[in-house]
């Protein structure tokens, strides 16, 4: 454990980082936010492929103001910066889900451990799939920060207490949990999806990405509940997923946007 905790360090990572696309790598012993952090780094002209990591996050945010923290070298706590200006503004929203592929596979790879995919943000790990990761997009004026929070050595009474649902890699039995290895192979494997997506101009079928997204997506022919900010929940099957990225539950198509949970219907 105390070796798969060791302190990152920007040298070994950019020396492991194959993709021209990460031009800049910061490691910060702690803050609040990497999201809040990078976004203002964006703003200050900060350059596309500018990637920050934290060995701690206090004040980290998932979607719909959820929070999201770390203990110091437990996970792997990053966001880079990107800016797809070769695709129409409307697309997107696919980032997300074009991260959580990345992540899926990356993790899969190197880890050896089953990896699916929660619609829309979360990553699932395990025989029994469990909550290992998340990911939140976030559009500024200057582009988009996409950011990922994963628990990689979190043990049982590091999870927070009251989210029986989630896990670490760890726990779920990766053989690799050496953040130095994981964490080039993620960054790796985000800029080979996303420089497809941006050659098709955000098509996520031409670029194959929707196939991809739907063949590890859990969330597909499962009884779900889908949480509204508004009227009753929607209640039925998830279909499929569409070309625009939404949940198809019965004959309604959902955005990311416009929900709060999605939940199997029993729970």
């Amino acid at each position: 454990m105390e070796q798969s905790r060791q302190a990152l360090n920007r040298d070994v990572l950019l020396g492991r980082i194959q993709d021209p696309l990460w031009r800049a790598v910061d490691v910060v012993d702690r803050t609040g936010s990497t999201n809040s952090d990078l976004a203002v780094a964006a703003s200050a002209g900060a350059p596309e492929g500018t990637v920050l990591v934290a060995e701690e996050q206090d004040a980290g945010r998932g979607r719909i103001g959820r929070s999201w923290t770390s203990p110091p070298g437990a996970g792997l706590t990053f966001s880079v910066l990107l800016r797809p200006v070769e695709v129409p503004r409307e697309r997107w929203g696919w980032l997300p889900l074009l991260a959580g592929v990345a992540l899926a596979s990356s993790v899969h790879a190197v880890a050896g451990v089953d990896t699916w995919l929660k619609w829309p943000n979360d990553l699932l790990v395990g025989a029994r799939p469990a909550k290992a990761a998340g990911l939140l997009a976030e559009a500024t004026a200057d582009g988009v920060v996409l950011g990922v929070g994963l628990n990689v050595t979190l043990t049982a009474a590091e999870l927070p207490p009251d989210r029986p649902d989630t896990t670490s890699l760890a726990l779920a039995g990766a053989r690799v949990t050496d953040r130095a290895v994981l964490l080039p192979a993620i960054l790796d494997r985000l800029a080979g999806e996303y420089a497809s997506w941006r050659e098709h101009r955000g098509d996520a079928v031409a670029a194959g990405l929707l196939d991809a997204y739907r063949e590890r997506c859990d969330t597909l022919g499962r009884e779900v509940r889908v949480e509204v900010p508004a009227g009753a929940p929607l209640l039925g099957v998830a279909t499929d997923v569409d070309a625009e990225g939404r949940l198809v539950v019965g004959t309604t198509h959902v955005a990311a946007g416009d929900v709060i949970h999605v939940r199997p219907a029993d729970a």
